[in-house]
């Protein structure tokens, strides 16, 4: 009992550590589980054992699981954690990078899979079978710790795009590579390719995708239909995917990681009217069992293990799999797309290896121990080197080093819009024809669903609540504007987000009452001095179009600006320089307005000014 209360503490006190200072949680946690494993065995309890054992020990009558509980166990959580990974892909993000991230999975997988057999054979004189097996596990760059690192790092939207995709998909392919070469190893006993191990690839690919598909969409028929209710809604969830990965199990051994991330991508592109409560509640089971995980994987692993890899072969290993193998892997899935080279430096860098690498590696490792396969005691130990080592790299680096690759936006230009109204949504499209990037949020599901009718990026999400900041998809935002019918929610939104997504600028609307007060200015960041939320929705119905008009100087563009103004059918909103800047016009300050010119336009809702 001390010991599974202990894992659960010390996994949420890592968590916070984590989030307190902005690394990856894997680092304190595995941290943390090589302390109360081998380090208390070896260093600090005299009888020689652990703190924490996750395997029953029958010399010391001490441990949490019999047999091979531990790894029914981790296979469990991480499906869960791999699902919720997947309901967070969305088509719309792969538009420009989308044949990237394919290479990435394929081409770029392959690379790190002979590269690193190659480099593990040569090195530690491990078989062949073993090093391909090594090299498989080592495929995976998981989502658990590259999202914490993307969410601290300010980047260009296709750079986080590909790390994330990548992140995610690559998980499930990166186990079934492994699978096979286990196959290989271990199957009636012959080394090398098999028959057998053939078969199993299809089966895996064909149960995977085929239970992940049908239960995602039956899940999401029998939740829009209401045969599910509320107070069940996660629970049935979370137990369809167990059953999903289970029954995919049965049918072919580790397809059900494929099928909870088809299941997850499914229902994640779905209208599912309850994906973000969904969404939060396997969010927060995720972040529960990666603390749990984590720390059991890496106190299973006996001090002895680890002094395998004190030799400077392991040094080597390590650098040649993050900066030489990673790198090539990562140019030839990139070549002939719009990244440019500094981002592709950039994702270079940032590989580090997740839940799945360690997850699978202690549980084949072992497998192949007990078998008794010459050099299996190297697996385990070598993957937990490379899963800390790249973790430890990119949680320590990857900031500095988007400085000096350039991939840092010093400047985020993007648009936050809260509130998905029509005017909203009408304001958002202008912006995005001038080429800026526009996120809307709305707690009204139905206006999200009108933007993404229209092609526009729009969240269903609470300003009240904190996932909102954790949004990696928000990292090059760098205005927000308030435009919903609420002045509290509106005040409330620039209060608690500017410091984050309004770095260049937070505005709101104005309510009734400050507009009839004249208790306003422009030093207060409201988006128009003279209309609010009523007014701005009264001229979208009858005129639901934005217009520009050219102004030749600083005084044409006074006697436009006055003259839309008195006009009721018409509402001033930006000033657009000949330089393509866009400015909120309660926002200009003298300076600016200096730089007016001929090629400048005055940006208006409503009737056409026709002379």
């Amino acid at each position: 009992m001390v010991e599974l209360a202990g894992i659960i503490i010390l996994g949420i006190l890592a968590q916070w550590f984590a989030w307190k200072f902005k690394i990856p949680a894997i680092l304190p946690l595995i941290l943390i589980g090589l302390l109360v494993g081998p380090i208390a065995a070896e260093f600090i309890n005299a009888d020689g054992t652990k703190w924490i054992e996750p395997i029953w020990n029958e010399e010391h009558k001490k441990g949490l699981f019999p047999g091979e509980g531990l790894f029914y166990f981790v296979s469990l959580a991480i499906s869960i954690i791999l699902f919720e990974g997947g309901l967070t892909l969305k088509r719309s993000e792969i538009r420009n990078v989308g044949p990237v991230i394919t290479k990435l999975i394929t081409v770029g997988a392959a690379v790190t899979f002979f590269g690193a057999a190659v480099l593990a054979h040569y090195l530690f004189g491990l078989s062949w079978d073993l090093c391909f097996l090594f090299s498989g596990l080592i495929i995976v760059t998981g989502p658990t710790v590259i999202t914490p690192i993307l969410r601290n790092i300010p980047l260009k939207r296709d750079v986080s795009t590909v790390l994330k995709w990548e992140g995610i998909l690559i998980d499930p392919i990166g186990a079934l590579i492994a699978v096979l070469v286990f196959e290989f190893i271990s199957v009636e006993g012959e080394v090398g390719f098999t028959k057998t191990a053939l078969i199993e690839f299809g089966k895996i690919i064909l149960f995977g995708t085929t239970f992940g598909f049908t239960f995602a969409h039956a899940l999401v028929f029998a939740i829009n239909k209401k045969f599910i209710p509320h107070y069940l809604l996660n629970v049935v969830s979370l137990s369809v995917v167990l059953l999903v990965f289970i029954e995919s199990e049965i049918f072919a051994h580790e397809s059900g990681l494929l099928a909870v991330v088809v299941m997850g991508m499914v229902i994640g592109n779905s209208k599912l009217d309850n994906i973000k409560e969904l969404l939060y509640f396997k969010e927060s089971l995720s972040v529960l069992l990666i603390s749990i995980l984590f720390i059991l994987l890496a106190a299973n692993i006996n001090y002895q293990d680890l002094m395998l890899l004190y030799r400077w072969e392991t040094l080597a290993l390590f650098l040649a799999v993050a900066f030489v193998i990673r790198p090539i892997a990562v140019f030839i899935s990139a070549q002939g797309s719009t990244l440019r080279t500094n981002e592709k430096m950039f994702i270079s860098w940032v590989g580090p290896r997740g839940i799945v690498a360690a997850g699978i590696a202690s549980l084949f490792g072992s497998k192949l121990r007990a078998g008794g396969v010459e050099g299996a005691e190297y697996i385990t130990p070598l993957v937990f080197m490379i899963v800390l080592g790249t973790v430890l790299l990119n949680a320590t680096t990857a900031r500095l080093f988007a400085r000096i690759s350039g991939v840092f936006l010093s400047k985020s230009e993007g648009i936050l819009i809260i509130g998905a109204s029509r005017v909203s949504r009408l304001v958002a499209q202008y912006l995005i024809d001038n080429g800026r990037h526009v996120v809307l949020v709305d707690s009204n599901q139905n206006n999200v669903s009108e933007a993404e009718k229209m092609g526009i990026e729009a969240h269903t999400e609470n300003i009240y609540s904190e996932t909102l900041k954790d949004n990696v998809e928000f990292n090059d935002i760098g205005y927000l504007l308030a435009l919903t019918g609420n002045a509290d929610i509106n005040r409330y939104a620039v209060e608690k987000f500017g410091a984050q997504f309004g770095e260049n600028g937070s505005f709101r609307l104005a309510s009734k009452t400050e507009l009839e007060n004249s208790s306003i200015s422009s030093e207060d960041g409201v988006f128009t001095l003279s209309d609010d939320f009523n007014n701005l929705m009264e001229v979208t119905e009858e005129y639901p179009e934005i217009h520009e008009k050219a102004v030749k100087d600083l005084d044409s563009y006074h006697d436009i600006l006055e003259r839309i103004k008195s006009d009721k059918d018409q509402i001033p909103l930006f000033l657009k320089t000949s330089k393509g800047e866009i400015h909120i016009i309660p926002s200009l300050d003298e300076d600016l307005e200096k730089e007016i010119d001929a090629k400048s336009q005055l940006v208006y809702l409503g009737k056409e000014i026709t002379n």
